[in-house]
């Protein structure tokens, strides 16, 4: 999920990965309930074919090291980010394609993080 910023992504990050206070709501959610951000996040990535309960009750395996020591950090970049590209967080996959009906693909999830 996370962009190294490397010549051949295809979207760049839109938030930096310590940015984390700028957004005091997504922070907390992230902080407080960790499985509901990952739940989210993971739902989108998947287009859905995973639900936000399925999703959140299982750990990432990509970038663990920043997970494991910035699980706060991390969560509240990529749901910020998938905001950023137009996403509905709280409505999910369908919801995000029924609303945007041109909706046909989940953003690209290559690399690592770079920011």
């Amino acid at each position: 999920m996370h962009s190294s910023g490397g010549p051949h992504d295809e979207a760049p990050w839109s938030v930096g990965f310590c940015d984390c206070f700028s957004d005091i709501k997504t922070c907390c959610m992230a902080c407080l309930c960790p499985c509901i951000a990952f739940g989210r996040i993971s739902e989108i990535v998947d287009k859905g074919s995973t639900s936000c309960g399925a999703s959140g009750a299982r750990e990432a395996c990509g970038d663990c090291i920043r997970h494991l020591y910035c699980e706060i950090c991390a969560l509240t970049q990529e749901y910020r980010e998938l905001q950023n590209r137009g996403l509905d967080m709280s409505i999910g996959w369908h919801a995000n394609v029924e609303k945007n009906q041109g909706l046909a693909m989940a953003p690209v999830v290559e690399k690592g993080m770079s920011k």
